[in-house]
């Protein structure tokens, strides 16, 4: 008869929390726990799995085959075991409408797959989603239409939160090279973008002539003239496509953009339940892809 071993849903978190954050010193401060109890939790997740899931690599850890193989199982064991449990609570039940404002970035990507689930948690809840640019989406959250959305750039209230940061990259066909001779071809939005301000900041700072070679009010838009070839743009990887790629602004000749913040708005300082827990989840998929 085989033994089936029931794996402890806590250490699977703490697996998948340190792999993501790619330090468990990190995981264990986000958890509350010591760096001892979570090499403890480690080691015992070895001992249920029967193999080494980790193996040394410079100074750090690095995921064995089994590691990989645990790391893609446990991912799918704690969204089914929070699914679950979000599907229980909802049989109590959260009530009304969840209106959200989600920026291009993430429209094709994570973001409505999380949606999905939330939504199929909570099947008396009306989930109203709008993908636009960040300065509608902050007007919505002004004007009360929407009762939160993800944006990029500062703060602008106290109701607002950082919940990641990324790195703003020059984008574009691999091999692109400014020739200085010209001005540089830019592809990008119609202000206010913080993006287009990012990039403007740093060309005119470092007295690079450009032109705007491409507008366009869509993501997809941009993409698409990136890709054809009618310049480069600044954004982040998120939701980048083939065969675009970031470039080294020291092999492009263009000046490096900095950082930029992922801002989570809400429309009320202590949003409903809905929209508190949405939030969380959102902060919980952020943190996972950091």
């Amino acid at each position: 008869m085989t033994v089936r071993t029931n794996f402890d849903m806590d250490v699977l978190r703490t697996f998948v929390t340190g792999t993501a954050l790619g330090n468990f010193a990190k995981a264990a401060e986000r958890l509350g726990r010591s760096p001892s109890a979570i090499s403890l939790q480690l080691r015992k997740l070895e001992v249920q799995a029967g193999q080494a899931l980790f193996e040394k690599q410079g100074r750090g850890l690095a995921l064995t085959e089994a590691g990989e193989v645990m790391l893609h199982y446990a991912q799918r064991i704690l969204e089914l075991n929070d699914e679950a449990t979000a599907r229980l609570q909802a049989l109590e039940e959260m009530e009304g409408w969840v209106r959200i404002g989600v920026p291009q970035d993430f429209a094709e990507t994570w973001l409505p797959n999380l949606l999905g689930r939330f939504a199929r948690a909570h099947p008396k809840l009306r989930v109203e989603a709008r993908v636009d640019r960040g300065s509608h989406l902050i007007k919505g959250i002004e004007t009360d239409r929407l009762d939160l959305a993800l944006t990029w750039g500062g703060l602008r209230s106290r109701h607002d939160q950082v919940v990641a940061r990324r790195s703003i990259m020059w984008i574009g066909r691999a091999g692109f090279e400014h020739d200085r001779r010209e001005p540089l071809p830019l592809v990008a939005f119609d202000p206010p973008c913080a993006f287009r301000t990012a990039a403007l900041e740093a060309l005119d700072g470092n007295r690079i002539a450009w032109r705007h070679a491409f507008a366009s009010p869509s993501l997809a838009g941009l993409w698409a003239a990136t890709t054809a070839g009618l310049g480069v743009t600044a954004r982040t990887v998120d939701g980048l496509p083939e065969p675009l790629t970031p470039l080294t602004p020291e092999d492009a000749g263009l000046p490096p953009l900095g950082e930029i913040d992922l801002v989570l708005r809400t429309s009320r300082s202590e949003p409903h339940a809905p929209v508190a827990q949405l939030c969380a989840l959102i902060r919980e998929a952020l943190a996972s892809r950091s």
